[in-house]
This record gives C-alpha cells, structure tokens and sequence, in this order.
C-alpha cells in the first residue's frame, strides 16, 4: 500500500490464529514496523527540516481548515538537501516507501456446494415513502445474519456480519471473513445456528456466498446503488465488535460514490460513508432509507498515528450483483481484465533528490510486477516508471485503472515507460484477473 498518506485503509479483522502463529507472526511485524518506522521518521524530519527554512511546500495544519501561506523558496545553491538522510540507492527508498503487496488469494477451505443457478440477483429501484430509522429496523434486521469463521482446532473464531439473499438459505457476506476458515457457521436474528457450506468466494471483490440448509428466510431486497448520490441518508446494520453487539444499527450518509481504493495492491471503486462501521461489520448490509441494501461494508479507514472517524466503506450493489450471479452460476468470477502490476506515484522532493535517476515529472513507479502477467513475460520489472498508457500520461494509480476498464481480456495496451533514462515502449496483453492471481 501507497505511502501516499499517513492514513492505511484496513479490512476489520483477519481470522484468529493459534497462540504460536499469533506470537511467530506479531514478533516479524513489529521487527517489519520498525524498519518502516525508521524510514518513515527519517523522510517526514526531512520535510519538517524544508519546511522551517522557507520552502515553497503548503501544509496544512490539523484541525485549523486554512493553509499555512506558502513561502518564496530560496535559490537552487541554498536550498537544503536531503540527500545524506535517504539511501543512494533510489529503489531501496522506494522498497521502503511502498510495502510489498501480498497478492495472494484467499484461502477458504469450508467445504463447497454447487446450488441450480436458478436464483438471479437484482436492484430495483425504490418504491414508496422513506421509512424512519425505526421503521428500517424493524424491517430489515432479520434479514442481517451473524458469521462465524472457524480454522481446525485452534481456539477462538473470527467473526463478522452477513445478509440472506435467498428465502432458502444463500448468504452474502465478505470473503476476507471467511479468509483460513474450514468451517463457517451462520447465526440468524432468532439465534438458531447453521453450519454453512462455500458456493464460491471472490478476492478481487471481496464477495463470498454460502449456503444453510433452511427455509422460509427473510431475504433482503437490493436496491440501485447508481442511484446514489452524496449526502443521501444511509443506515447500517451489522454485529460489530463480536456477539455481544449483534443487530447494531448505526446511521450516516453517502460520503462519496465510485470512491478508489487499494486494497492488497489493486484498485476497488467503493461508497465511501460516515455511518459508524467497525469490526465485526465486515460483510453486513448498508441500506438506503427504503430498506434496500445498496453496499455491502468491508473496510474503514484507520491509522496508527492519529484518530480517524467517519470514513468508512461499503462495495456498491451494482458489484455485488454481478460478483453473486458470477459465482452461483460457475462458483468464480471470470472476465475483469488485468495488466499485472502494482504502481504508485512519486512524491516530488524524493525525485529532486534522486535527480537524473528519476524522470522529470509524471509517471507512477512500478513496485511488483506480478507472476504469469504478460507484463512480465514483455520484460516489465520493478524500478520501472509507468509515464503513459496508450498515449495518455499518467500520474495516479486511478488513471490506469480508467483507461484499463475501457478494454476486455485479450486486448492490448501501450505503455511507454522510463528505465533508469531510456524511454522503451512495450504492447501489454490484458489476462483474465483470475489467472494471475487467482
């Protein structure tokens, strides 16, 4: 994930691990923070330095909504360097800066079931008057369900939220609940228990179906998530922070639509909302005011430097249709182009630094260049810089992503990139996104 900020989206909880995996695994993350940390420190005193000394750099101070005045910089032979504070090598800084993406797929071992794609899930669009919170409540909670993931015999469970497709059992929830489970069970309004089997489970979406065998479910109605627009009221409901705060409903608004987001090196377009979300949430509903679900929550914003609030996340209706049908229909989801890359911008005082090393202006540096992408079989490699795409320069990680979702699988993009101050031009052939990381 981008260092773009000091914020990092994270998904709510991973499932828990035994005792040793947990001490193993937490002993080489803070061993990981402290390298990170030590970069980091080092790349933000550097600015603090620029800016103490009059440098054209604008800030802006927390909480005050006005920007600090920008300040004549001083002449190129006195302008303060901080070269002796980052290694001269440029891709080390850059191995530092961007955090290796794992790429890996989800790893759901709960015993699968092929159900008749006889079910087709649809938004409508909604009909009648607005019901109060209240009214909501009582409506659509029963349609909300609790999940519990399960990994062999180690104690403890993961947890999350759910909703019910289906009158005979199909439920929705987020695949990074069920993420290392061999076991899931579901937990209606009325406390019964199921054991749940997997039709299919999508990582690039983060959409997973399961199957209970029961009847006579209150299955939830979807709405139009196109139809959204920002500061539309929203509700939430959802189990957050484990059983004992099951059915929570919480409130807000549309923050914002088609909100992009990385999540583990990829692009997701996501509403953002600052209805209360927390863990636990992952996989509920997010309703519009008539009681339909428009978004299925899945991650927040977060941060170990300051408090962050009201930022949350919900995977639109419009995906989640077509992700569910995709995996009724054929247990995975074939078809969404991908070139295979991870890239991420480049902050404008580290290239003054690295001088000729580094181009002028533009381009996305490309950090991990992905096994079995035909980006890698035409030489790509990481160091390189992304300057344009089919003719169209490029300096955010969401302009590619725009021009990739123009074209289909099998199709070819034209990328010029920037090698250490050779410009080389190379066609890259669009996989199947499930055949790279898949």
């Amino acid at each position: 994930m981008s260092k773009e900020s000091w914020y990092e989206t994270e998904s709510w909880y991973a499932p828990l691990k035994s005792e040793r995996e947990r001490s193993e695994a937490e002993e080489k993350k803070q061993k990981k923070k402290k390298i990170k940390r030590g970069w980091r420190i080092a790349f933000w005193c550097c600015l603090g330095v620029l800016i103490l000394v009059g440098s054209s750099l604008l800030f802006r101070e927390t909480g005050s909504g006005k920007g600090a005045p920008a300040e004549k910089p001083p002449a190129s032979s006195e302008r303060p360097s901080i070269e002796d504070e980052l290694p001269d090598d440029w891709r080390d800084f850059f191995r530092n800066y961007y955090e290796t993406i794992e790429n890996a797929p989800a790893k759901v071992d709960i015993p699968r079931i092929k159900v008749p794609a006889t079910f087709t899930l649809e938004g409508r669009a909604a009909t009648g008057e607005e019901l109060s919170l209240q009214e909501l409540y009582q409506k659509c909670m029963p349609s909300v369900v609790g999940i519990s993931g399960y990994t062999g015999k180690a104690i403890g469970y993961s947890w999350g939220s759910g909703v019910i497709l289906s009158s005979n059992g199909l439920i929705l929830t987020n695949t990074h609940v069920i993420d290392g489970c061999d076991r899931a069970v579901v937990t209606l309004y009325d406390d019964r228990e199921f054991e749940a089997k997997l039709v299919g489970a999508d990582s690039i979406s983060d959409i997973a179906v399961l199957k209970i065998e029961a009847t006579g479910l209150p299955a939830a109605e979807f709405g139009l998530s196109d139809a959204l627009t920002i500061g539309e009221h929203v509700a939430a409901i959802g189990n957050p922070l484990g059983e004992s705060f099951r059915m929570t409903l919480t409130d807000g608004i549309i923050s914002a639509i088609e909100r992009g987001v990385n999540f583990k090196g990829r692009s997701m377009s996501l509403l953002q909302t600052n209805t209360a979300l927390n863990e636990g949430n992952s996989g509920g509903p997010l309703f519009n005011m008539y009681g339909q679900v428009i978004g299925i929550t899945n991650m927040k914003m977060m941060s170990s430097g300051s408090s962050i609030e009201g930022i949350g996340f919900a995977i639109p209706s419009a995906t989640v249709c077509g992700v569910v049908n995709a995996l009724i229909a054929d247990g995975e989801v074939r078809g969404r182009p991908s070139i295979g890359i991870t890239v991420g911008p480049i902050p404008d005082n580290v290239r003054e630094v690295y001088g000729d090393k580094l181009p002028a202006e533009g381009g996305l540096y490309i950090s991990d260049v992905s096994k079995g992408s035909d980006a890698e079989a035409k030489g790509l490699r990481e160091g390189d810089v992304l300057l344009e795409v089919n003719g169209q320069p490029v300096a955010a990680t969401n302009d590619v992503a725009v021009i990739k979702d123009q074209f289909s699988v099998g199709d070819s993009l034209h990328f010029k990139i920037w090698r250490e101050g050779e410009i080389i031009e190379v066609d890259v052939e669009l996989k199947d996104t499930n055949d790279i990381y898949g």
